[in-house]
């Protein structure tokens, strides 16, 4: 069995001298998860003060916070307010949003903003009335004002790069790519903290240990469990499904938003288009060129994504259309051309020249609202281990994310998180040894074409019976199907050397069965989650929480979920 082993190792150099060991064995103050928005600004929040290790699954620069096109909220324009931000993401959440975080993330994001301009986030300007230098604000749906900081319309990668140069120059930042995180690893003298994590090497093909005094996961979403996304492919939940098989509450997974408008074209995989054409007035479109949003909502093209997700996809199957199109063509193309550089260039590759015709658009699972939960610190259940990002469930997006508040929430919880961290330095670390993986009675597989397969039919069937609409009969059509992937998938675990395919597959059917019971809890339709089976929204509503019912001292790998106590 592929086990956490039994026989222990001689202990690692002391935590607080944090150095990085040759070989399989590093020591570090805090390990970071996750190298997008979120892991970067906590590096770097962090780096003065103690020795950090960075983990990516890929290398530095992918993510999702790369492909981030719209911008980051803040109020900067004096006819706005932190209330206006506050009432406007309550309304956009369904009234599902804890009102304390909203606020706190509010009240920060003026000064989360400056951080990162101080940093060299190249933020567009404009000249105002009187000739001065002033950001650019554009509007995005959900929110009443202009208060969307951007950089074109790559607003991510421009964030990415930036604080990727940063950390890259940090000598106290070591950055291990190409590196997956396995489990969390629990102490056994205090089940409720962690000595660090169990890392996969992909380049040695090795697993590794990493012992740290504080871990971050920063790992992003799961929309990878769905067969249609706008994420890269490292979005595959394995913070999530970490933190639960290590004891830790999730809540309201069931709220995954689709994004509404992805690129429709064979050779444009995963590329989105940003609300802010919408914005800055671009219609939705039949394939006939009528408009069909005033039908659905007042708003129309700027009402919440989960209804502007939902009218595409009701348009789509009334008239059996591949695609519906976003037409911003009625612009002035110096205009578009200036302000969505990124997506005309790259729709005009594909031959579409968005001065001149619309862009052909379907919905796709784009950001997960759920997540581990966490208080104002960016702490979780186990007591050195934060959740940073769109990994953790913090309570600011409630049933649905309101556009541009999750780079914020990324820089805002970073910078909260380390602050709380700084604060705990002094506490001693713990020396206690732990054991090395345990290899010795598993076999290189020779059947991959079975992680291959249960994949596509996880992320298949994720799509059928979990997406935008939903039915008690679906989901429990679902559950039956996970059920018996996750026995083929603890089988397989149990008997082959991990895999970057398999880790991810084993990551992304706990997170399934996360979204599935989740949703199976909640007997409404509230923002991103409509079940045609109860169509009304409750006249009040809580959180979907779920509680492991084994908080295991380290989870064996046949323990997919721990169980549920919900």
């Amino acid at each position: 069995m592929n086990s956490n082993p039994s026989s222990p190792q001689s202990p690692l150099s002391s935590p607080d001298s944090a150095q990085v060991a040759p070989g399989c064995e590093h020591s570090c103050d805090v390990l970071i998860i996750g190298s997008g928005a979120a892991g970067l600004s906590l590096a770097l929040s962090l780096a003065n003060y103690c020795r950090i290790i960075l983990l990516s699954k890929s290398d530095c620069n992918e993510g999702s916070t790369r492909y981030a096109q719209g911008g980051i909220a803040a109020v900067f324009d004096e006819r706005d307010s932190i209330e206006s931000h506050v009432e406007d993401t309550l309304e956009a959440g369904a009234h599902l949003c804890d009102e304390d975080v909203v606020r706190f993330t509010a009240q920060n994001a003026k000064s989360a903003m400056e951080w990162l301009i101080a940093h060299g986030v190249p933020f567009d300007q404009e000249k105002s009335d009187d000739g001065e230098n002033r950001y650019h604000l554009t509007r995005e749906g959900g929110h009443s004002f202009r208060r969307i900081l951007h950089a074109a319309d790559a607003t991510g990668e421009a964030l990415q790069i930036t604080l990727n140069e940063a950390v890259s120059q940090h000598p106290n930042i070591h950055i291990f790519e190409r590196y997956n995180a396995i489990d969390l690893i629990k102490s056994k003298e205090n089940p409720n903290s962690c000595k660090g994590a169990y890392v996969w090497n992909r380049r040695r093909e090795q697993v590794e240990v990493i012992r740290s005094r504080f871990v971050t996961l920063a790992t992003g979403g799961a929309s990878k469990v769905y067969q249609y996304t706008s994420n890269p492919d490292v979005a595959s939940g394995d913070g999530i499904a970490m933190a639960w098989r290590a004891g830790c509450r999730v809540a309201n997974m069931e709220f995954n938003q689709f994004h509404p408008t992805c690129l429709f074209h064979p050779q444009a995989r995963n590329f989105l288009i940003t609300e802010a054409l919408r914005g800055e007035g671009a219609k939705l479109v039949r394939p006939d060129g009528t408009p069909f949003m005033e039908k659905f909502d007042p708003r129309k093209e700027l009402a919440p994504r989960d209804i502007v997700a939902r009218a595409i996809d009701y348009e789509m199957k009334r008239l059996g259309a591949d695609c519906m199109y976003l037409d911003i063509s009625h612009k002035p193309a110096d205009f578009i051309v200036k302000h969505f550089p990124n997506i005309y260039r790259r729709c005009r590759a594909l031959g579409i020249d968005i001065t001149r015709e619309p862009i052909p658009v379907v919905p796709a699972a784009h950001y997960s609202c759920g997540g581990v939960m966490t208080d104002l610190n960016a702490k979780t259940d186990l007591d050195n281990v934060y959740a940073i990002g769109e990994v953790a469930y913090t309570g600011l997006h409630g049933a649905n994310r309101m556009a541009s508040n999750s780079l914020l929430e990324c820089v805002v919880f970073a910078r909260s998180a380390a602050e709380h961290i700084l604060s705990r330095l002094d506490e001693p670390g713990s020396n206690e040894p732990i054991a090395p993986w345990d290899e010795s009675q598993v076999t290189n597989s020779d059947e991959e074409v079975i992680i291959q397969h249960n994949w596509h039919e996880l992320r298949l069937f994720m799509w059928d019976y979990v997406g935008i609409v939903r039915t008690n009969k679906r989901l429990e059509r679902a559950m039956r199907r996970i059920k018996l992937l996750e026995q083929e998938i603890s089988e397989y675990y149990s008997n082959f050397r991990v895999s970057n395919n398999l880790l991810e597959l084993r990551n992304l059917v706990t997170v399934a069965e996360l979204i599935v019971r989740c949703a199976m809890q909640r007997q409404e339709s509230r923002g991103l989650h409509y079940n045609l089976d109860y169509p009304d929204r409750a006249e009040s509503a809580t959180p979907s929480v779920l509680v492991p019912l084994k908080r295991l001292s380290n989870p064996e790998p046949g323990n997919l979920t721990g169980g549920f106590d919900q």
